[in-house]
Order: C-alpha cells, then structure tokens, then sequence
C-alpha cells in the first residue's frame, strides 16, 4: 500500500499524538479528496495517515483495479498497523478512522473486527444498496445475485483481467 502521512511541521516526535486513517470514496486515490480532510486534521494535532487501496492508485496488486471489499476492509488495518509501528509519535490507542463515502463501509468492517480502531466516523453521500434496489431484494434474490458476482470472480481470474461494468451513467 502506498500512503501519505500529514501532521505539523512543528510536531514535538517526543510526544504522543492520536491518529486518524482517512479512506478514499470508492474508486479514488488519497489525493482526491482525502488529502484535504488530511490537511485539515493535521493543523488540528492529528497525524493523519491517507492511502490508495490495494490494487488501486499508486499502490500495488494484481490484477489492477479489482474491487475486494474484505481486502479494502484490512487495508484500514494495515495501517493501523503501520502507525502503531513505524510512527512514533502516534498513541496506539488513540487511533481512529474515517471513511468517506465507499471507504465508509469498509472502514465500518474493520472498526467491528479491529478492536485497535477506537473510533469511527463515516462520510458517506448515499446507500449503495439502496441506489442499487438491493434493500428490496428477497433473501433468495439476494442468495442469487451474490452467487452470481461470486462466480464472475472465476471469469475474471481466467481472463486476468476483471470485466469493467461502469454503473453510472456516462
């Protein structure tokens, strides 16, 4: 994972400070609106931590661009792991995330299983599965579109490459 790291430039190393990890929306890099949040917390005494997703952006993984909610998911903690390691001045307990839009979901699933992320805070401008009519679904329908994806992921891998599907319209 490639990352970028804010905090002031008159930080005292010798003191602890709290962290914050900022997700991109889906599909973004961390220069895309994560830096700002990032600028902004920083003058505000955070050491602020922004990243491309795996696959995604600067960061590395085969194939590219490739959509994978549980490796998003680690992804946020990966670096908490790389705060509460490599930085010293960040209070490892005392690391929180926020996730703006799609980065909202994912980083509310590592939140539940990491228990080193004290706090949480999502950005998140509307419901995926809502926008996609998948809050109607039947739990059959529901069973079945997710096998569906699920087995695309052997077309995908055959192919090297994912099958691009854009939502939004052009």
């Amino acid at each position: 994972m490639v990352e970028d790291l804010y905090y002031t430039k008159d930080i005292d190393s010798r003191k602890q400070y709290p962290a914050l990890i900022v997700g991109a929306p889906y599909g973004s890099t961390k220069e895309q609106g994560p830096c700002v949040w990032a600028n902004e917390l920083a003058q505000r005494g955070f050491v602020v931590l922004t990243f491309d997703q795996v696959n995604m952006g600067e960061s590395s993984g085969e194939p590219r661009h490739v959509s994978s909610p549980d490796l998003f998911a680690e992804s946020f903690s990966a670096a908490v792991d790389y705060l509460g390691v490599q930085v010293p001045f960040v209070d490892r307990e005392r690391i929180g995330v926020i996730g703006i839009c799609g980065s909202g979901g994912f980083s509310l699933a590592a939140a539940a299983a990491d228990t080193r992320i004290k706090a949480i805070a999502t950005a998140s401008m509307y419901d995926m599965t809502d926008v996609r009519g998948m809050n109607n679904f039947s739990k059959e329908q529901l069973d079945e579109f997710k096998d569906k994806l699920t087995r695309q992921r052997w077309e995908d891998y055959a192919n090297e490459m994912p099958e691009y599907k854009p939502f939004f319209p052009q």
